[in-house]
């Protein structure tokens, strides 16, 4: 059975602490890092990835409401280049993909609790948000994940293509693409 989900805007939702929990739960367990040094690196890690796109671009956040209220998952994004933004500066595979993120500025990321997965939430969340970008004039979006992941063929049957990789092995890194 399908699940009921409703995409609404994150500036939409009244800000509480069990909705920031919820987005926490779906971050957390969908994270491929598990353990942490101790409080400060789990925040520095939560801030890295999620916590600077909820504070600096809200107005691009969406989140997925099941039936309950619970939260299903999320996407965060971002319309800057940030191969030319400073925020992003401590990614270094930007610099790789300049060229890239010039002609597709905008980035995304997208998580679902594992029961919502498979039931067509996360496509919903990412054209909800290529409708936006599209209504902004935004030329293009793209997506980084790790070179061989499973999410490739999911973001392929988004409209993404891959059009750039950095780094060998584990450390490969692909930057799909999706013009606007």
């Amino acid at each position: 059975m399908t699940p009921s989900i409703a995409i609404l805007p994150y500036l939409s939702l009244p800000p509480s602490p069990v909705l920031i929990g919820g987005i926490d739960a779906v971050f957390f367990e969908a994270s491929n890092t598990k353990s942490f040094a101790d409080d400060a690196a789990r925040a520095a890690f939560r801030q890295r990835w999620l916590g600077r796109f909820l504070e600096h671009d809200a107005e691009w956040a969406y989140i997925a409401l099941a039936e309950d209220g619970g939260v299903a998952g999320y996407l965060v994004g971002a319309t800057d280049d940030p191969a030319r933004s400073e925020r992003f500066s401590d990614l270094a595979y930007f610099k790789d993909f300049a060229a890239l993120t010039a002609r597709y500025p905008a980035q995304l990321h997208v998580n679902l609790a594992p029961r919502y997965r498979g039931h067509g939430t996360g496509e919903r969340l990412i054209e909800t948000f290529v409708a936006d970008l599209e209504a902004a004039g935004t030329g293009g979006v793209h997506v980084i994940t790790s070179g061989g992941a499973r999410n490739v063929r999911f973001y392929e049957r988004c409209g993404f293509h891959e059009a750039g990789a950095s780094g060998a092995g584990a450390g490969e890194v692909v930057f799909l693409a999706r013009d606007l």
